[in-house]
């Protein structure tokens, strides 16, 4: 009887366990198909040997029951430049992936390109492959990347850097007292987080209207086009003379350019002309007891100063435009003014204590420019009264409060300002488009006489050609009706 009831209680428990496992199966359709969120996973251009950003592909079960993967792998193996995570788990090749009814799986990809020694951009296919149930599906990887000239830790003599293939700087590179580097037109370099160019000799960055010189990070893909702080910037040593930037861009770093050092003795000359210096975390043109003269530049978007020109110096800008409106890239508002000019210094030591530099400020003047943001008062003064401070606006729209005082003809002379006087560029916000609207007050409000010296702007287009000059960079031609 024993033995019985024995057999009888193990074909229960044999039945209960069949039961369940039929109650946990998978759907077993040879016609079953997973979703994705996208058929292709694709990379913007990527450099050889950095890796990428990371995107993600998700896979969902469309079923009322759960749904088993018997594979998911990249079919380029362990030779391809893509590498998987799949569902928490790293690796390039998965087995039995469950997908609950009704649920999804997060599948994240990277790529890494190698090196061809090919002056062109590449791109990099390869696949990943789901198979459930024996059917298989397939999802589309691309990547484009290109090569480039590795510049790491370098300690530069007297060279040329040409157009061939960008430049990506990793740690550093210096520029020797005694020597020059010369960049040609339509060279691009790019710094790797916390890389930086520093300048004790002479650096000549001469672009062209067609061919710009352009400095920026080396992330490329879309969603970094426009975030500052992804490298640390250019310094120009005092001491360090003759350089010049002429249609040159400067994006996304924590100070673009720096000129002068406050611990060296002399001061750094620069000419400046036709550049944007756009996106920095800090400060787009920071400037101590140097000398620069500067022509038809846009410096833009800076978390703490577009401008700031310190412990004195001598400075001549023309048909410049300064154009703050900081936000969205931190949760941390500008509370700081665009441009600030200073005779001096204080600088707050480790230790609590402070120490005062100065200097004579010759000049720091601004003719036919705009200096203009979101904050209510866009310039700050100060002033060390034991040491020179001239300075002087002539034919400028400035942001500065209507009760601003500027009856003083020693420093302004037909000065706009207030909200009044919004230069109204086109899109600042979104597009960072700082060229003038039609209703501009900007527009043929400049001195003919700086036109003339200037006579054409940033984009090449001739101020010489209508009523007037018009102040900033950007001069707006109206286009002529047809009946004329």
């Amino acid at each position: 009887m024993v033995r019985y009831l024995f057999q009888i209680i193990c074909g229960v428990l044999l039945f209960v366990a069949l039961f369940s496992c039929e109650d946990e199966g998978y759907l077993s359709s040879p016609d079953a198909q997973l979703r994705f969120s996208a058929d292709t996973v694709m990379f913007d251009t990527i450099f050889t040997t950095i890796g990428s950003t990371t995107q993600h592909l998700k896979v969902y079960n469309p079923y009322n029951e759960a749904i088993l993967i018997s594979s998911v792998k990249v079919l380029g193996g362990e030779f391809s430049n893509f590498r998987l995570n799949i569902d928490g788990k790293s690796s390039n090749e998965a087995y039995e992936v469950e997908v609950p009814a009704r649920d999804s799986i997060f599948i994240f990809v990277e790529v890494t390109i190698d090196p061809t020694g090919e002056n062109m951009p590449m791109v990099v296919q390869d696949s990943i492959e789901i198979t459930t149930n024996t059917n298989r599906q397939k999802i589309k990887l691309i990547a484009y990347g290109q090569d480039f000239k590795l510049i790491k830790s370098k300690y530069l003599e007297t060279t040329t850097w040409t157009s061939e293939k960008p430049y990506l700087v990793y740690d550093f590179v210096y520029l020797d007292s005694t020597s020059t580097l010369t960049i040609e037109p339509g060279t691009r370099i790019h710094f790797h987080k916390g890389a930086g160019m520093y300048i004790k000799g002479t650096l000549k960055a001469e672009g062209t209207f067609q061919k710009p010189i352009t400095f920026m990070a080396d992330r490329l893909e879309d969603t970094y086009k426009d975030i500052p702080d992804q490298w640390n910037g250019i310094i120009l040593f005092s001491g360090s003379h003759e350089n010049v930037f002429n249609f040159v861009n400067i994006k996304n770093a924590n100070i673009g350019l720096q000129a002068g050092t406050i611990e060296d003795e002399g001061y750094a000359t620069l000419e400046l002309k036709n550049s944007r210096i756009e996106n920095m975390a800090y400060a787009g043109l920071f400037a101590m007891k140097s000398q620069i003269s500067g022509y038809n530049n846009v410096i833009a978007n800076c978390g703490f100063y577009a401008v700031a020109l310190l412990v004195g110096g001598d400075y001549e800008f023309y048909h410049t435009t300064i154009a703050n409106y900081w936000g969205g890239y931190s949760s941390r508002p500008r509370n700081t003014s665009s441009l600030v000019l200073s005779n001096t210094l204080i600088v707050k030591k480790s230790d609590g204590s402070e120490i005062q530099y100065s200097g004579d400020m010759k000049r720091a003047f601004f003719g036919n420019s705009i200096i203009y943001g979101n904050n209510v008062k866009e310039i700050e003064l100060g002033r060390d009264e034991e040491k020179t401070f001239n300075y002087f606006f002539d034919h400028c729209i400035i942001q500065m409060p209507d009760t601003f005082n500027t009856s003083n003809k020693n420093h302004y002379q037909n000065v706009w300002k207030g909200i009044k006087y919004d230069p109204k560029f086109i899109d600042p916000y979104k597009k960072f488009n700082y060229a003038l609207d039609t209703i501009s007050p900007a527009k043929d409000a400049g001195n003919p006489e700086y036109g003339k010296l200037f006579p054409t702007d940033i984009l090449n287009k001739n101020r010489l050609s209508d009523i007037g000059p018009d102040l900033g960079a950007f001069e707006r031609i109206e286009k002529k009706n047809e009946q004329d």
